[in-house]
């Protein structure tokens, strides 16, 4: 089993955390998008991360000086959104870090995918930025099905916790030997479901936390999911959607 989700916009440098760091995957492709943000301008930059005029400055300088093989950091600890602060890896112990060793995985615009010891350097580039890189026109078409093969080559029983725009990079290429397993957090307002974008994103996070804790190793052991007032609703679930309502009476 695989656990994906989203990376975050915000992110740190600690180089010193003690750990031996992984290369990530597709360090080639990283190089080519690297290659190509280098070879805008500023203004260019801006248009493709959608950022104010400071937060396209720091990133620019940024690509300037980036070595990507030098003073890293484990991506699990670099990211440092809602998601991520739920998570709360900064306090696991070495058997959660194990856990999510194995387990979890986190898409990538930049580096496409990467495991939580991968060692990173701070990046902006989201997944559905608009590129002219080639033939590509988009991060979509860059990254074409290698995500989706390389995680798909890992298990065949994958748990989404990934926004629709990172988990675009494997749906279209799912078959009936792969099993995704995505998950909804919501509230019930006139029988419907409404997902809040920023609960959502803590309860994501809750959600690796509750699994790395307990060791969950089989998807429906997921459903006993119980923080921040969520309860699994069979009801509204099937196969392939797990929906966990909020407050639900």
């Amino acid at each position: 089993m695989k656990i994906i989700i989203s990376p975050a916009k915000k992110m740190k440098a600690d180089s010193d955390f003690p750990v031996i760091m992984n290369t990530p995957q597709f360090m080639k492709e990283t190089e080519q998008l690297l290659e190509y943000l280098r070879r805008l301008s500023c203004t260019q930059a801006k248009e493709i991360w959608k950022c104010n005029d400071n937060i396209a400055k720091l990133n620019y300088e940024r690509i300037q000086k980036m070595n990507l093989y030098a003073d890293l950091t484990p991506a699990i600890l670099s990211y440092e959104g809602i998601q991520y602060q739920y998570m709360g890896p900064g306090v696991f112990t070495s058997t959660e870090f194990d856990y999510i060793e194995e387990h979890l995985l986190i898409l990538s615009g930049f580096y496409g995918m990467l495991r939580p010891f991968d060692g990173v350097k701070p990046y902006r580039l989201e997944m559905q930025s608009k590129i002219q890189l080639g033939e590509f026109g988009s991060l979509y078409d860059f990254w074409g099905k290698k995500l989706a093969d390389e995680i798909f080559s890992q298990s065949n029983c994958i748990i989404n916790l990934a926004s629709k725009e990172y988990s675009r990079c494997i749906s279209e290429y799912i078959d009936d030997s792969i099993k995704v397993i995505s998950c909804i957090f919501g509230e019930m307002k006139e029988k419907k479901v409404i997902e809040k974008g920023t609960q959502v994103k803590m309860a994501r996070g809750e959600m690796v936390r509750f699994m790395a804790e307990n060791k969950i190793k089989n998807a429906e052991e997921i459903k006993f999911f119980d923080r921040l007032g969520y309860s699994y609703d069979d009801n509204l679930s099937d196969d392939c959607t797990y929906v966990f309502i909020k407050n639900a009476k």
